[in-house]
């Protein structure tokens, strides 16, 4: 059954998110980065996908704390891995107030390569001290037999460089809410503590956005809602 106007007059407006980070994946080609914002985003594996043409975007809800409960969107930002589409891809970094540098475990360049997409990052953020950084190890599922990059070596370069680590498998679902969830944890703690804030005219955090009760029905839904784009 549906409220009435009567039933909702006077109601605060449902809070959706308090605040929206924008987050940035890079890497080389082919190493996973869609199917890691797909499978996070979709809940969905794709085996075999065409390369992202400049950038793709993706969305969606999380909590970051639960007492009290703070919902965040995360807005993502996925950049293809060729040389031809840099010049398109570098100028996402000035908004983003995360960057998650990806890497395929069973392709030794790809991990090689990583130095160079740090770099090109804390050349292109606004914000490069206050930015943060996690190094992704991806397609854990490939096993140890296919490994070119051991997971100290992953280790030993985020902790050199002051990052997260972390290992995934998109096919296999490994940590991949775990991934984003970490990363969106890690800024809002620095939002908590004031080494990050909101500005004008910068799209890395931005306030929180309100639906009027008016709008909502208050019954429950027959099916689940979807919070991704």
């Amino acid at each position: 059954m549906t409220a009435s106007s009567e039933d909702i007059a006077g109601l605060p407006p449902e809070v959706i998110w308090e605040y929206q980070f924008r987050l940035i994946l890079v890497g080389d080609s082919t190493v996973g980065k869609s199917s890691l914002l797909r499978r996070f985003c979709d809940g969905k594996f794709v085996e075999v996908s065409d390369p992202t043409v400049g950038v793709d975007f993706y969305a969606r809800l999380i909590e970051v704390n639960v007492n009290p409960k703070t919902r965040v969107k995360l807005q993502l930002w996925d950049t293809a891995g060729q040389e031809r589409f840099r010049s398109i891809t570098t100028s996402y970094y000035r908004n983003s107030v995360g960057v998650m540098l990806v890497y395929d475990i069973s392709n030794r360049q790809s991990f090689e390569n990583l130095q160079e997409w740090l770099l090109e990052a804390q050349e292109n953020v606004i914000y490069p001290h206050n930015t943060t950084y996690m190094v992704v190890g991806h397609k854990t599922d490939l096993g140890e037999d296919m490994r070119e990059v051991h997971r100290e070596e992953g280790e030993r370069f985020a902790f050199a460089n002051g990052m997260k680590f972390i290992e995934t498998s998109a096919k296999a679902c490994t940590n991949v809410e775990a991934a984003f969830s970490v990363m969106a944890k890690e800024i809002y703690s620095k939002l908590e503590a004031g080494d990050l804030c909101i500005r004008e005219g910068w799209d890395g955090i931005k306030g929180g956005f309100a639906m009027p009760r008016e709008t909502l029905r208050l019954e429950e839904p027959t099916e689940k809602p979807r919070i991704c784009c």
